[in-house]
């Protein structure tokens, strides 16, 4: 982006956040998804901080309930679900947040050999319902095959692809998100709302549930979405150095990884990148999909297309051959390619409109009928996934986790919010922070066990795949420990049922050959 980064569940342009939260849902879940709850609601372990935050207040003690989860091949499972918080208290032991989390732990395992998976959006700003009920929670919320848009008659139900299979689960939201609340909000910014303090919150939250439960020899995976990519960098760090505890593992599913190179329409390499991902999606609306095709796409993209872009703009007869193959391998109007002379900006209305539909930056081969089709501000051009049927997960959610698992507060779930996402610290001393490889490297290098899954949806614009694989190329040691596995789909590519399966099976294979 030419403009500052601002959230996505993502990472999202601003107008088209601010249009988003303005936008309702309808989602309707029943208590048949998960079953009714067993048990009544027990006090917090820890008991309720005394604060005179109305909205702390609000927030109920933990509720414990008892489910069982079933799928095609899989033996019955009995498992407890706790829907509560966890007290983050600052360097005087005064309470500062209570953190809202939900944890699955099967019945009858062997603590130190089940693993336990923390998992965590992005944003900055995103609660962690759409990796809940999207990917791996024993419930998910589908959407209507006919049309894969209609997020309002998304229903939820079982989920036979539920991480639940191989490893505990405990979903959290980050301060300010979710149900997630700072006990002072004029303070929550300096405490919470920045790379670093983000990364020890989470830290200090993913100790205390260990601590709590007994959790200290299971094997420990860290998983993030989108910003959730750096977050579980930074997460990770701080779990070693600030509370000396060692990963088995972190996932990242469509991950930002260096902020630097998301979405920077002004810099060759992150336009660069973004071109494998419009190739990818041009490929699957004309049927000619195949990995061999993605690979020479970001061959291309590397090498030809990046030294292009780099070099003085091409004119003549190179100019016309070079946009009109930009345009063949995209599907943007030649147009549109030769006025942005090709460094396309892929959030842009004139990029994502084509033949009156409009397509989501988040996934290329998603498009709604465009309602400005002779053209609009970049402003006034909705986005189709974050500000249309990704929102259903929110009051998906908020029903789920009342009428489910006996967690009732009439809080409201802040499944995007905007102000913590506008008040993200970015930067450390005047330097951005916001980047995960240099902690990545140190990781990998102290912990030779460590090993990191990168899951991408090939038609993501948001956080395309090629950033991550041209990172991965670039580091110098732990390489053979890191996987990148690219599946059909967007940013939320498990919103695909086939990627959710297949996204559940890799990820189940790498915590079955852990050492």
């Amino acid at each position: 982006m030419t403009r500052s980064i601002t959230a996505r569940a993502a990472l999202l342009p601003a107008p088209l956040l601010a249009a988003l939260l303005l936008c309702g849902a309808a989602a309707g879940p029943t208590a048949a998804a998960g079953g009714a709850p067993a048990t009544a609601s027990a006090p917090a372990p820890d008991g309720q901080p005394k604060t005179d935050n109305a909205l702390i207040a609000q927030l109920p003690a933990d509720s414990v309930t008892h489910h069982s989860f079933s799928a095609p091949g899989v033996a019955a499972l009995g498992y407890s679900a706790t829907a509560g918080t966890l007290t983050l208290r600052d360097d005087k032991g005064a309470p500062s947040a209570r953190v809202f989390y939900v944890a699955y732990v099967a019945d009858g395992q062997q603590a130190q050999k089940r693993p336990v998976s923390f998992f965590f959006n992005g944003g900055p700003g995103a609660g962690s319902a759409f990796l809940h009920l999207g990917a791996a929670g024993p419930v998910v919320l589908n959407f209507p095959a006919s049309n894969p848009t209609d997020g309002a008659n998304a229903r939820l139900a079982a989920n036979p692809d539920s991480w639940l299979r191989f490893t505990d689960m405990v979903f959290i939201d980050a301060v300010g998100t979710g149900y997630s609340r700072p006990v002072d909000a004029e303070k929550a910014a300096k405490q919470f709302y920045g790379v670093k303090q983000d990364g020890s919150a989470f830290a200090s939250a993913i100790r205390l549930w260990i601590e709590r439960n007994r959790r200290e020899v299971s094997p420990k995976y860290l998983v993030g979405e989108s910003y959730g990519g750096v977050r579980s960098i930074k997460t990770a760090y701080a779990l070693e150095t600030e509370q000396n505890i060692l990963l088995s593992g972190i996932v990242m599913v469509s991950p930002a990884i260096e902020m630097s190179l998301v979405g920077n329409e002004s810099d060759p390499l992150a336009v660069a990148m973004t071109l494998p991902s419009l190739a990818a999606g041009q490929m699957e609306r004309t049927h000619s999909l195949t990995p061999q095709a993605i690979d020479d796409a970001y061959r291309y993209a590397f090498g030809p297309y990046l030294s292009t872009l780099a070099g003085p703009p091409p004119d003549g007869d190179a100019a016309k051959a070079f946009y009109g193959k930009i345009a063949d391998m995209t599907g943007v109007p030649e147009r549109v390619v030769a006025a942005q002379r090709a460094m396309l900006q892929v959030q842009s209305h004139d990029v994502r409109s084509r033949d009156g539909r409009l397509y989501s930056l988040y996934d290329d081969t998603v498009s709604i009928a465009d309602p400005f089709p002779d053209g609009a501000d970049n402003a006034d051009s909705p986005e189709p996934v974050l500000a249309g049927f990704g929102l259903a997960y929110g009051n998906a959610f908020t029903g789920y986790v009342g009428d489910v698992l006996g967690f009732h507060t009439e809080l409201k779930y802040d499944l995007l919010n905007l102000e913590v996402n506008g008040a993200w610290d970015y930067k450390q001393g005047g330097a951005l922070i916001a980047q995960g490889v240099p902690d990545l490297r140190k990781l990998l290098a102290l912990n030779p066990s460590l090993r990191v899954f990168i899951a991408h949806g090939l038609f993501d614009l948001a956080c395309p795949f090629s950033g991550s694989r041209w990172l991965v190329e670039h580091i110098p040691v732990g390489r053979d420990r890191i996987r990148l596995k690219l599946y059909p789909g967007g940013h939320m590519l498990y919103t695909r049922p086939d990627s959710r399966a297949a996204l559940s099976r890799d990820v189940a294979a790498l915590y079955a050959t852990a050492p």
